[in-house]
């Protein structure tokens, strides 16, 4: 089997990294930080070829899928996982500059991974592409503007490949976790309810890959949770939601 993975020097990428490798695997391993990269590659068991870089570069991230196709065919499963979160205000005007990151990487990053790939999977009539939302994009959560609008972005976005491909072969997979036990989330001043361990995580959206899902909010308490927070009038959100602890501001992106 042939993965191409973003995101996965630490967190739910290198446990989504850890669950596919196998001897009989192929893993292009994607992540910005060098020295993590190599070492989890060095640690898995298979084929591991390392790309480090920005998924928001999309000219690096073009050649790294280039160099991927070129060693080892077309992949059978493409995971877009990188993504960033910080807190912001939509009424501070220096927060524009975070959300312009957020997007570049949550959205832009995600969109490249995918579509770096999308024509060779066509043309070979095979393949699923994943993208990494969130139940944050549902609603537009205070303090996380940055955070739900991208995910909204993405989640967006897959659905209209998703339709694109049809009928190619392809699958285009939605992925929208709830909490998950990443370095991400230990930063969070709030309650986190169904928390999942990464490796727990990994397990259950691999599932829902296989099971080409269209769209698989984890874990299945969440999807629970969200029916009913997109079912709640504005008004009733607000009242609920105004007076929540929100993201620190001063998280590195």
């Amino acid at each position: 089997m042939r993965i191409f993975l973003t995101g996965v020097s630490s967190g739910l990428g290198e446990a989504l990294a850890r669950h596919y490798a196998s001897s009989e695997t192929v893993l292009g391993l994607v992540a910005r930080r060098a020295e993590l990269l190599d070492s989890l590659a060095r640690s898995l068991p298979g084929t591991c070829a390392v790309y480090a870089l920005d998924v928001a570069d999309t000219q690096a991230l073009a050649r790294a899928a280039g160099d991927f196709l070129a060693r080892f065919g077309v992949p059978d499963l493409v995971i877009a996982n990188a993504g960033i979160s910080v807190g912001t205000s939509a009424e501070d005007i220096d927060d524009a500059e975070k959300l312009l990151r957020v997007l570049r990487v949550n959205v832009l990053g995600l969109a490249a991974t995918l579509a770096a790939f999308a024509p060779a999977m066509r043309s070979a009539g095979r393949g699923t592409l994943v993208g990494i939302s969130s139940v944050a994009g549902f609603r537009g959560f205070p303090g996380a503007g940055a955070y739900s609008a991208s995910k909204a972005a993405a989640t967006t976005l897959l659905e209209s490949l998703r339709v694109e491909l049809s009928g190619s072969g392809v699958s285009v997979v939605t992925i929208c976790p709830g909490y998950i036990d990443t370095p991400m989330t230990r930063v969070n001043r709030y309650p986190m309810p169904f928390l999942l361990a990464a490796d727990e995580a990994a397990r259950r959206i691999a599932r829902a890959i296989a099971a080409r899902r269209r769209v698989a909010v984890i874990p299945w308490q969440m999807a629970l949770v969200s029916i009913l927070i997109r079912a709640l009038p504005g008004w009733l959100f607000a009242r609920l939601f105004a007076r929540t602890k929100r993201k620190p501001r001063d998280l590195p992106l």
